[in-house]
């Protein structure tokens, strides 16, 4: 690839980027900013095949992508992911004009109408040649960061614009505190609702908040993060979740004003497996999970979509269908909180994120609101291979 070269060490990276700083301290002028989403169908016809461009190469059966396919059709064969982007689209952009920053705002799609590719084309029409691109996925993974940033790099490559079109990336924000408040809201509030319809409830015994993310492939949840920093076999994926959701249950908790010796109980569960058996997942399943409270003092279920940024479908079926279904089953109050969606504080703080970059905001002066982040603003070496194909070419961080 021609753009690493003469000391650049990140592909179509910026010149404050291009050398691979783990934090960037030099300010850039970017002119627009790619918000890049996962894409949906938007029509029965649109189910089949998109769902072939999200497995493509991963040798995924006709049958297995029927059982997948019946999810979209139960909502009309229309996935609200993409009207959620349009609605993000439309709240990044009042922000941005309230706060007076002259930053267009282009949205693309890895799966499905509007491609990365056209959106990449977009910009170099209207002129646009330092893009700095939100991923509305706020965690460290193959499929939530990785791939993302090869889809761009795929996006320059397929368009001829890998020479006039820089893109940076923001760090993954799952620790920012724009990202984190609208759980902690959910959370008390959640709290709230199950004292005031459960007479006598103990949220110390009583209660279960079960944290969901989506589930991946155990060797890719290895490889997630810089191996540097040492995280155990679920890698940075869960470590990230788990240190969040301890963030989340601590403000919550104060925010209801529980006595010392009252500690909810929590744990981090996981939804969505699509591989086949044989391979390992992360786990335990959310299903599993409920079904296993049955026979011990809890009484209630709070569920809380801390993986994903906003109501798509995984979330619509999975935890509004599938678990709540398994917590009525087994005789629970059960209530699913919110996802950050476009809550104001959500949508400030991406649009923080973005000045972080173009201010060159110094490290120490980043929020964050674990002991994990702030998170690197070039991906390190290595960072969250996929095991089974490889590495391929990625902007917006270090080789391989």
């Amino acid at each position: 690839m021609s753009n690493i070269t003469n000391g650049q060490l990140v592909k179509a990276a910026t010149p404050a980027a291009a050398e691979g700083p783990e934090w960037v301290s030099e300010p850039t002028a970017y002119d627009a900013i790619l918000l890049a989403g996962f894409g949906g169908p938007e029509g029965q016809d649109d189910v089949i095949p998109f769902l072939r461009n999200v497995t493509r190469g991963r040798g995924i059966p006709e049958e297995r992508l029927e059982e997948v396919a019946h999810h979209y059709r139960h909502f009309g064969g229309i996935s609200p992911i993409n009207e959620h982007n349009r609605e993000l689209k439309a709240a990044l952009e009042q922000e941005l004009a309230r706060r007076e920053i002259d930053l267009p705002v282009l949205w693309g799609n890895r799966n499905w109408d509007p491609y990365l590719p056209d959106v990449v084309r977009e910009a170099s029409d209207r002129g646009y040649t330092k893009l700095i691109a939100i991923a509305t996925s706020a965690y460290s993974s193959y499929s939530s960061c990785r791939q993302y940033r090869e889809d761009f790099a795929m996006a320059l490559d397929e368009t001829g614009l890998a020479d006039s079109i820089q893109i940076d990336k923001v760090r993954q924000f799952f620790d920012h505190p724009g990202f984190v408040q609208p759980f902690i809201d959910g959370v008390r509030d959640a709290l709230l609702k199950a004292q005031r319809e459960i007479d006598g409830l103990d949220l110390g015994t009583e209660v279960q908040v079960l944290f969901s993310t989506h589930s991946i492939p155990s060797s890719d949840a290895a490889k997630s993060g810089p191996a540097a920093r040492g995280f155990d076999d679920e890698g940075a994926y869960a470590a990230q979740h788990r240190a969040v959701a301890e963030v989340v249950m601590a403000a919550a908790s104060a925010a209801l004003e529980l006595d010392s010796t009252t500690t909810v109980p929590w744990q981090l569960v996981f939804q969505s497996r699509s591989g086949p058996p044989s391979m390992p997942w992360l786990e335990p399943d959310i299903n599993d999970a409920i079904h296993a409270l049955k026979g011990g003092p809890t009484k209630a279920v709070v569920i809380v979509p801390l993986g994903f940024v906003s109501d798509h479908m995984e979330v619509m079926w999975d935890l509004d269908n599938e678990a709540l279904e398994s917590c009525e089953e087994e005789g629970f109050w059960a209530t699913r909180t919110p996802t950050p969606g476009i809550d104001p504080v959500y949508v400030t703080g991406l649009v923080d994120l973005v000045l972080e970059r173009r201010d060159g905001v110094p490290a120490a002066d980043r929020p964050h609101v674990t002991d994990l982040g702030p998170w690197y603003d070039v991906c390190r070496p290595g960072c969250c291979e996929n095991v089974r194909l490889g590495f391929k070419p990625a902007v917006s961080g270090l080789v391989p």
